[in-house]
């Protein structure tokens, strides 16, 4: 399949730095070294000098970008005063290659595909870059070919579970099930991991879907006419370093809206809080790692044990307070 794994997530704030923050002194993310299209300086010449931005991860304006791991970064933060949420989803397609397949496939489709200029690439610190809608009216961005810089070092020592698995999973509201997997499945070539029927009616429905041996990095969710972002995940590599993180998040008081758990379908360990965007941060480890010769399963429940908080109820709840609802 064309896509790889999910490169990166832009999302809207209206206050990026709680993002930096957040990301930097709770999470054991990295500010970016440089701004996306910013000088460098001169490789090995200590007296060059550096980026503008100092190494701060914040832009003239407003926005905030953050490291997990050697590319340049894997999570954007632009300021908005409108509603907050999703902005984008970048996905990498490997290679020059593989682009071209992907917007072929598209355009023979019927899908509208902008190619970008040099600037809009530089703008994500990528060599190529085109933009298009899913039929949720997600932005979409496919690329390739990602800004390797400084090697990370995370000030708490987090380690983040990213490569060729991409910078984590995200779990989207969608009002039309089918058209959502069409594009994805049928388009963009990503397959079914498993089906997951949230309420006893089956009213309340999830798929998760797959590119890579991450079990899903996307997953699509069915509550009426809702739209938007239930959850992002990022991995980290061992069970200490979520309990550090969830000590952390708890000792600064932000929302924990489900408990400590581990999910029945990918295996991940985890607990969510409520981020400074208005949709929950899953942070785990222990995700299930898949193959093409994966059989789809559907699921009743959603845990083994634990993630007390993650109801049917408490996500309808999430979906009525979501803009446009």
């Amino acid at each position: 399949m064309a896509i790889s794994s999910l490169g990166y997530m832009g999302i809207t704030s209206r206050d990026p730095q709680a993002w930096l923050r957040l990301g930097v002194d709770l999470l054991g993310m990295v500010p970016a070294h440089a701004l996306p299209g910013e000088y460098r300086g001169l490789p090995g010449d200590p007296g060059s000098p550096g980026p503008a931005s100092c190494a701060s991860g914040s832009g003239p304006d407003g926005s905030v970008y953050l490291k997990l791991d050697d590319w340049a970064w894997r999570v954007a933060v632009h300021r908005t005063d409108g509603p907050e949420g999703l902005a984008y989803l970048g996905f990498d397609t490997k290679n020059a290659r593989g682009f071209a397949q992907t917007v072929a496939a598209l355009r023979a489709e019927g899908i509208a595909v902008e190619i970008s200029d040099r600037a809009g690439a530089r703008a994500r610190s990528v060599t190529q870059l085109a933009r298009l809608q899913d039929p949720s009216g997600n932005a979409i961005e496919l690329f390739w070919g990602p800004t390797i810089d400084r090697r990370f070092q995370s000030p708490l020592g987090a380690r983040f579970v990213t490569g060729p698995l991409g910078c984590g999973h995200i779990n989207l509201f969608v009002a039309q099930i089918a058209p959502c997997l069409d594009f994805y499945t049928q388009v963009l070539g990503f397959a079914i991991s498993d089906y997951l029927n949230i309420d006893e009616d089956g009213d309340l429905s999830a798929n998760f879907l797959y590119c890579n041996p991450r079990h899903h990095s996307v997953a699509l969710t069915r509550v009426g006419e809702t739209r938007g972002v239930h959850h992002i995940m990022f991995q980290l590599e061992t069970i200490d370093l979520v309990g550090q993180a969830m000590d952390r998040i708890q000792k600064d008081g932000w929302r924990i809206t489900s408990s400590l758990g581990r999910h029945v379908n990918d295996g991940m360990l985890s607990f969510y809080f409520r981020g400074p965007s208005g949709f929950d941060i899953e942070i785990g480890c222990d995700g299930l790692l898949i193959d093409e010769n994966w059989t789809p399963n559907q699921f009743c429940g959603g845990d083994v044990w634990g993630h007390h908080g993650l109801t049917p109820q408490a996500i309808v709840a999430m979906a009525d307070e979501m803009p446009g609802r």
